[in-house]
């Protein structure tokens, strides 16, 4: 015996399929807020944007006896940060929306700040900030869209577990 009372009747998914083509990815059965959505999702990759950009000068004015190690932390936690921008954007135009990366505005929409440091430890200091703030702002995030947009969460949740361990990283530079 079969039950597929849980699953909506092959024939109204088709029908609905067929209606609004123009809307893409976006059919009837999303539940989410879409405005908010991409608000959300463009905020993130302003965040992410200003991320790759903060590690990117600081792998460059890294300097002194224990630079080259973190300088390659900083390296590769800029390249990752870009990708996590790349994701963002694609999922953004999935769900016909612009991403947005006018520079003008990036530090405004970004939730980390931009700031450079003076020593290696400030600079160390600074990218764990920032990797905390995004910590919090994606699990926001994620606990918003719930079930409303999980295609959307599950990106998110993917990003934060790279933002952790970042953090984790960058903690142990510290010798927390």
């Amino acid at each position: 015996m079969e039950d597929t009372a849980i699953l909506t009747d092959k024939l109204i998914l088709r029908e609905r399929a067929r209606k609004n083509l123009e809307e893409g990815a976006v059919t009837e059965g999303y539940s989410g807020d879409l405005e908010t959505v991409l608000k959300l999702l463009n905020e993130a990759l302003a965040t992410e944007i200003v991320c790759c950009l903060r590690y990117r000068r600081h792998y460059f004015m890294a300097n002194g006896v224990n630079s080259e190690s973190v300088k390659a932390e900083f390296k590769e936690h800029a390249d990752q940060e870009l990708e996590h921008a790349d994701s963002l954007a694609e999922r953004i135009v999935q769900l016909g929306g612009k991403p947005d990366f006018n520079p003008d505005t990036l530090t405004k929409r970004s939730h980390a700040e931009y700031v450079e440091g003076k020593s290696l430890t400030d600079m160390i200091k600074e990218n764990l900030v920032a990797e905390r703030i995004a910590i919090d702002s994606y699990r926001e995030m994620v606990q918003y869209l719930g079930e409303k947009d999980p295609t959307s969460r599950r990106l998110l949740e993917s990003i934060l577990a790279v933002e952790e361990e970042h953090a984790e990283d960058l903690s142990s530079l510290l010798g927390n």
